[in-house]
């Protein structure tokens, strides 16, 4: 009889303290709100995240993330009351959506794709085949389609992206790409930036440019439709 009001008491004592949210423990990863006891307080770290103090409250989990830097991680929206003052840059990354559809005989000889209008160049010199980048960018992915091909539809073709420094004339090549599937006629195919063979990245002030190239001649002048994705990374 002693020994059960001894355990009653300890397993009161523990329930009391969860109810406090006196109780912490660590784990290596992230609690789920059906894992934990009400009131219950669990700091975890996921891997390449800070360390987090998650607490379940009325059947909800609330998270708080912690740094050893200064630096503040938000999951969600960060909705302020007032004022948002800021002693540096506000850097953010957006999707940009830039078409260079144009009419061109794509064969072995380099074509470097219009950033405007519809005329494509021989090289970065053209006024529409190159772009002054705002802002750093990077290729998420290019996209391209032509009604018809008329010969060597299994020709492969080379994507390059090149740019001249601010402040030279030289051409530099960033990154390449062959695409190496059929061309097949009314169908779209993507060259995503997981197929260059280096970052396929530019940065502020570059004149950049993106040529294409096939092994052998599709056959005719085509108007090409092709789109690209681009990552920019933002200063306001």
């Amino acid at each position: 009889m002693a020994y059960d009001r001894i355990t009653r008491k300890i397993q009161n004592s523990k329930e009391e303290s969860v109810a406090s949210g006196n109780t912490k423990s660590s784990v290596n990863h992230s609690p789920s709100v059906n894992s934990m006891k009400e009131g219950e307080q669990i700091y975890a770290q996921e891997i390449n995240k800070p360390i987090a103090l998650y607490k379940k409250h009325k059947g909800k989990l609330y998270k708080l993330y912690f740094s050893d830097n200064g630096n503040l991680i938000v999951d969600g929206n960060l909705n302020i009351g007032k004022n948002l003052i800021v002693n540096k840059n506000i850097i953010g990354t957006t999707l940009k959506i830039i078409p260079h559809n144009m009419q061109a005989d794509i064969n072995t000889a380099e074509t470097f794709l219009p950033w405007f209008g519809i005329k494509q160049a021989t090289d970065l010199t053209g006024v529409s085949s190159s772009f002054l980048t705002p802002y750093p960018m990077t290729l998420n992915k290019i996209m391209f389609r032509a009604p018809t091909i008329g010969a060597n539809s299994t020709a492969d073709l080379a994507i390059k992206l090149y740019k001249m420094d601010d402040g030279d004339a030289v051409v530099d090549i960033v990154a390449r790409a062959t695409h190496q599937d059929e061309l097949v006629a009314n169908t779209f195919f993507v060259v995503n930036k997981s197929d260059f063979d280096a970052h396929p990245k530019f940065e502020m002030g570059d004149n950049c440019g993106i040529s294409i190239e096939a092994v052998s001649d599709y056959g005719s002048s085509i108007n090409w439709k092709i789109t690209s994705v681009w990552e920019v990374e933002t200063q306001i």
